[in-house]
């Protein structure tokens, strides 16, 4: 039998790692087998789940064995824990991603599913699969298991304030447009988590057609144990929300919702009362030329500061400097520093090859180096 799928979608920071946590817990104290699956970059999904510890990440692995032409194996990136008390055991993996501003996390995303299907991630004995994902990204990647249908339902985890709540609409629209062209994940609706009684999150459901699942109180004491590492289902006030909605899953006690989502308009009129007035348009001339009591001022003569004299005196080095380089480097050196061309398009312009250009270019810094403090 093919696990049950369900794919969690929040804002970051919102808690819905904290979530997933408590429901893959919850699923294994009822005797399911849980995979609970990271699909955050930051891949702090299962950090709670492991009692601290960070799961070697499948974008890890995968550029590690690449790199000796291994294959990945199941025991390379799925982990299990034996927690006491519990009749089963939970199982993790974190699809990780680039490091900040190294790489694109959707692409990650999606070559992490891509290794996890070639390894028969759902033939596995698996009763449930939680999808942990980023929510405030919009880019496919994020969206895969929506997008493949790879998940079979999806939860949103929200707050009562309107960043939080405006990713859940997002989602909700993500996912209605891929159900208009074939996708099959269903809606299952929303949980408020740190709920503080306002009702923003529940008013935007009822709007929108959403189910609310689940309020979790706001809790400092389970705020604590999720931060040391504990399960927070472990206080009553937060442990019965969270049986009660495992229950009414297992059952298919929860009829998904057919929610498209607000459009922008209808959303932030759920908060206040929003201008009609059209924006005022900048112009150029305002933002190229000082205001008009400045402008005497700007139109005398200037007298170069010390930094600005500076500058051109830098300039006319550098261009002495070009003049005194060889053909071709000068003509090529010239069109890329003072022309401001790509070595692409000094290639073609040229008819020259771009990697003939690039040598070219290098010989020419090489020597401009040496030149300028000659001079």
């Amino acid at each position: 039998m093919a696990p049950r799928t369900i794919a969690i979608y929040g804002k970051g920071g919102i808690g819905k790692s904290f979530t997933t946590t408590n429901l893959s817990a919850t699923f294994a104290m009822m005797n399911k087998r849980v995979l609970q699956l990271g699909c955050d970059p930051k891949h702090d999904s299962t950090t709670s789940l492991f009692g601290g510890i960070s799961l070697p990440t499948v974008t890890e692995v995968f550029a590690e064995k690449n790199a000796k032409n291994e294959q990945v194996e199941i025991s390379d990136i799925v982990f299990r824990r034996d927690i006491p008390g519990f009749p089963q055991p939970i199982y993790g993996i974190e699809l990780g991603g680039p490091q900040v501003g190294r790489g694109c996390g959707g692409r990650g995303i999606i070559s992490g599913f891509d290794v996890l299907e070639k390894l028969g991630i759902f033939e596995w004995d698996i009763d449930i699969i939680l999808m942990d994902f980023l929510g405030d990204v919009v880019c496919g990647g994020f969206a895969t298991p929506l997008a493949r249908s790879l998940s079979e339902e999806v939860l949103l985890v929200t707050s009562n304030d309107r960043q939080s709540i405006f990713t859940s609409n997002n989602i909700c629209q993500a996912n209605n447009y891929f159900r208009t062209i074939g996708g099959r994940s269903r809606l299952l609706g929303l949980i408020v988590n740190r709920n503080d009684g306002s009702g923003m999150a529940e008013s935007y459901a009822k709007t929108a057609g959403i189910n609310v699942l689940m309020k979790v109180p706001y809790n400092l004491q389970a705020r604590d144990m999720d931060d040391s590492f504990d399960f927070a289902i472990k206080l009553p006030e937060v442990g019965e929300p969270f049986r009660k909605l495992a229950t009414d899953i297992l059952n298919n006690a929860i009829t998904p919702c057919e929610a498209s989502g607000l459009d922008f308009k209808d959303f932030v009129r759920l908060f206040g009362d929003v201008s009609e007035e059209l924006p005022a348009a900048a112009t150029a001339d305002e933002l190229f030329k000082r205001s008009s009591g400045n402008r005497e001022e700007a139109s005398k003569p200037s007298i170069n500061t010390p930094a600005d004299a500076a500058t051109d005196s830098e300039r006319q080095q550098l261009l002495a400097c070009i003049e005194k380089l060889p053909e071709p480097e000068r003509e090529l050196y010239t069109l890329l520093e003072i022309e401001g061309k790509s070595p692409e398009q000094i290639a073609n312009l040229k008819g020259l090859g771009e990697q003939e250009v690039k040598a070219y270019i290098a010989t020419a810094r090489k020597a401009m180096r040496k030149l300028f403090f000659e001079l």
